[in-house]
């Protein structure tokens, strides 16, 4: 980012940074087929992880438009590093939204985790862009006849994992849905997106179905291939039997879109 991106640049980041907790990226308790599952995922050591945030966050902050949103996903392990870097980077803290999916990993002497934070900021807050009615009008109710537009704007998500059952796959991904969702509430049509570890180009794909502009960062070649071809394909799952690889082998880099 600092090489690539110059300041206030991009009106939206989302982003899932690595974990830190010795993610195994191919066990079967993660419901997922390993030899379907790409490799390469790079990890961060815990003892790492406050300089690690602090550089990154910093970064994604200064490219971030006053007008823009900054979305982090975190499991709760090492939440307080980027509770912290965020602090000292000068973001405002918007929303501590709780994002609940339909399983965790079993458990035998701690209760089972199924939710992850999703972490709302931005650095103007009388400035920033918030989109009321853009997925429900104030007068759209649920079947149980409560308003539509409250529930969607509560701040726990009740949105599954996708399952990519047959298909090729990182590690982890977010929903769709999930994304869809932020896209349509704090970014319009033209904006540009970043996403500065970019896995399986996830943010980048539905950016690009909104019609928003892309840009995302990945250091694992094979993520880069998988990515670049649903990005030129316009596919969103990739089968398989179809290879990921595209004709040349990145080194790993910046995509966009304009």
């Amino acid at each position: 980012m600092e090489k690539r991106l110059p300041d206030a640049s991009c009106d939206l980041v989302i982003t899932d940074p690595p974990f830190a907790i010795d993610f195994g990226a191919k066990r079967t308790n993660y419901n997922r087929t390993a030899s379907r599952v790409l490799e390469g995922y790079n990890e961060i050591h815990s003892h790492d992880y406050p300089a690690f945030s602090r550089r990154w966050i910093r970064q994604a902050a200064r490219v971030l438009k006053p007008t823009g949103s900054f979305f982090i996903f975190s499991g709760w392990n090492n939440l307080k590093d980027i509770l912290i870097a965020a602090d000292e980077a000068g973001l405002h803290q918007v929303n501590h939204i709780i994002w609940k999916y339909q399983f965790g990993v079993a458990t035998r002497r701690k209760f089972v985790t199924s939710h992850y934070h999703c972490l709302f900021y931005c650095l103007d807050d009388r400035k920033r862009y918030f989109n009321l009615d853009c997925r429900f009008s104030q007068k759209e109710r649920t079947p149980k006849g409560g308003s539509a537009r409250y529930r969607d704007m509560e701040d726990v998500w009740i949105i599954n994992r996708e399952y990519w059952t047959g298909d090729i796959k990182t590690p982890t991904k977010l929903p769709r849905e999930l994304v869809t969702k932020i896209l349509m509430y704090t970014s319009k049509p033209g904006d540009v997106v970043l996403d500065p570890f970019l896995g399986s180009g996830q943010v980048a794909v539905v950016s690009k179905i909104l019609e928003r502009r892309y840009i995302g960062f990945e250091i694992v070649p094979e993520y880069v291939s998988f990515a670049r071809k649903r990005l030129d394909t316009g596919a969103y799952r990739i089968p398989s039997n179809a290879s990921s690889r595209s004709n040349q082998r990145p080194n790993g880099g910046l995509f966009g879109s304009v």
